[in-house]
């Protein structure tokens, strides 16, 4: 049988330095939604990398005196890490430096060139290096980069520019025309009345004033600028050239999704769509904006010295533990928070209560009540029938709102089941049955209910908390993968073991403090 296909992309991570926990979030993102596609059945792509030319890259070379190919590899292999160490299942790794990449940028900047969509000018602007754009005075905020709020610097070159403002109008009908292109809503309203209606400017796609990029194969002084580098990424790896095109490409293109950075937005649905109208290609399905990660209220940088680093914080609380904050605690379209003290929180409230003493305090009782084996003696009440419509209802539930890319809500539904099964306990007080000898088979009854509700919601945990589900699955002792209540199953459960300690929060905290000044 044919699987449908789906295609999802992060942004290719700038090597500037090793991404901090803000950054690490989209590859987190991705992966829950990649693992929750395969879980339902689709042959899912899933590609993430490194954006690797430029300006930046070349003065942070110079200044530690290597060669830039060797700091973006050693920056690849710090990112390659932290992606690894979040326990990301990413099929391919690209690199922009990887030479049939760079061939295929040179065929493409041709071939735009001879049809008359790139033609040679000149460039006078403010110029932000660590944004690697290029800025008109009227751009500017109080003199400084209207994206990242440092000092900009004037410069004028010779360049190539490309024509945007031919394909606006086009653009401007496939938004009007595809209203789920740009997610959500918000960004695209960013996009139609900040850009489009005050009609797009040429782009420069080429620079002279310094090498660490692709050269213009027929004009070798200019080097091909970041965006029409960085962008055709999404299909040069899988097998797009100008004259040739690989099955691969013609089985995942287009895109299903492109999962990017709120601040990256413009170049994704303005710039990107835009070339591919140039090269006659279908557009990807969808672009998501995601929201930032902030550190209390601020954005993490390092001048502020609030930066959070993803393996730092998986040595402090475990790969599952960050991944659940991360992907509950960003709401789908406004900013998150982290801080230390709201990590522990999370997990203690949620992880540690609401989870960890569920499971542990149900194979206990099996164990305890029944030597481990627990069959459905069918003796119900009507209390659980909510219990038992919630869990035959999770599927349904979880999968409305993972269409709509609310990761954050997906959680809440699967914890909700949780929450419902330790009231569950509360209500039924299995400790005052097995007083009874005659309320044997409720009891059994009972503990096969919440074994039952534990089970199903682990099956739907596993693309948020991987080794947390397989470690519950472990504890059951079970292989059943049934997405809904199994009436006629038989458990022969395992030995409990906490999944999550509950965390002294004066105590972590001093010793997270200790461990920076060592």
């Amino acid at each position: 049988m044919n699987k449908e296909k789906y295609y999802i992309t992060t942004a290719i991570a700038y090597t500037s330095g090793k991404p901090h926990i803000g950054n690490t979030y989209e590859i987190v993102l991705a992966d829950a939604i990649a693992r929750y596609k395969r879980f339902k059945g689709y042959d899912v792509y899933f590609q993430t990398g490194t954006d690797e030319h430029g300006e930046k890259i070349q003065l942070k070379a110079e200044e530690r005196g290597i060669e830039p190919q060797q700091y973006v590899d050693e920056v690849a292999s710090e990112i390659k890490k932290i992606w690894n160490c979040m326990n990301t299942t990413y099929d391919r790794f690209v690199r922009t430096t990887d030479k049939n990449h760079e061939l295929k940028v040179q065929h493409i900047f041709k071939k735009m060139f001879d049809q008359g969509d790139i033609y040679l000018g000149k460039y006078e602007g403010w110029y932000c290096t660590p944004c690697e754009s290029f800025f008109t005075e009227t751009q500017l905020i109080d003199g400084k980069c209207p994206d990242c709020g440092r000092d900009v610097s004037k410069k004028s070159e010779e360049a190539y520019f490309f024509k945007l403002s031919k394909y606006q109008d086009r653009l401007m009908k496939y938004i009007e025309e595809h209203p789920e292109f740009i997610q959500p809503e918000s960004r695209k309203n960013e996009m139609i009345n900040n850009f489009l209606k005050p009609g797009l400017q040429d782009l420069c796609v080429s620079r002279t004033s310094f090498s660490w990029g692709i050269p213009v194969d027929f004009d070798p002084k200019h080097v091909v600028y970041v965006w029409l580098d960085a962008l055709t990424n999404y299909i040069t790896n899988i097998g797009y050239d100008v004259d040739s095109q690989t099955e691969e490409f013609k089985k995942y293109w287009p895109a299903d999704l492109h999962l990017i950075g709120k601040d990256i937005i413009r170049f994704h649905t303005i710039y990107w769509p835009i070339f591919l109208m140039a090269l006659d290609l279908p557009l990807p399905k969808q672009v998501f904006g995601h929201p930032w990660l902030l550190f209390g209220n601020d954005k993490m940088s390092k001048s502020k010295g609030n930066i959070i680093y993803a393996d730092d914080l998986v040595k402090e609380f475990g790969v599952d533990a960050i991944r659940y904050y991360v992907l509950h605690e960003i709401p789908f379209a406004n900013d998150g928070t982290i801080t230390h003290e709201l990590i522990i929180e999370r997990i203690n409230s949620d992880l540690a209560n609401v989870l960890g003493n569920l499971v542990n305090r149900t194979i206990s009782m099996a164990n305890k009540y029944f030597d481990g084996q627990v069959a459905n003696k069918k003796l119900t009440e009507s209390i659980d029938e909510e219990l038992i419509s919630m869990i035959n209802e999770l599927d349904k539930n979880v999968d409305e709102k993972m269409e709509r890319l609310e990761i954050g809500a997906s959680l809440d539904v699967i914890f909700d089941l949780l929450r419902r099964s330790n009231k569950y306990i509360d209500e039924t007080t299995p400790w005052t049955l097995a007083k009874e000898e005659d309320k044997k088979d409720r009891l059994e009854t009972v503990i096969f209910n919440l074994l039952e509700a534990i089970r199903v919601s682990a099956i739907y945990l596993k693309p948020f908390l991987p080794e947390t589900s397989d470690s519950i699955f472990d504890q059951l002792n079970t292989t059943n993968d049934k997405t809904c209540y199994d009436a006629e199953y038989v458990y022969r459960v395992g030995t409990p073991s906490p999944l999550f300690q509950r965390i002294d929060k004066e105590k972590k905290l001093q010793e997270i403090e200790q461990n920076k000044t060592e």
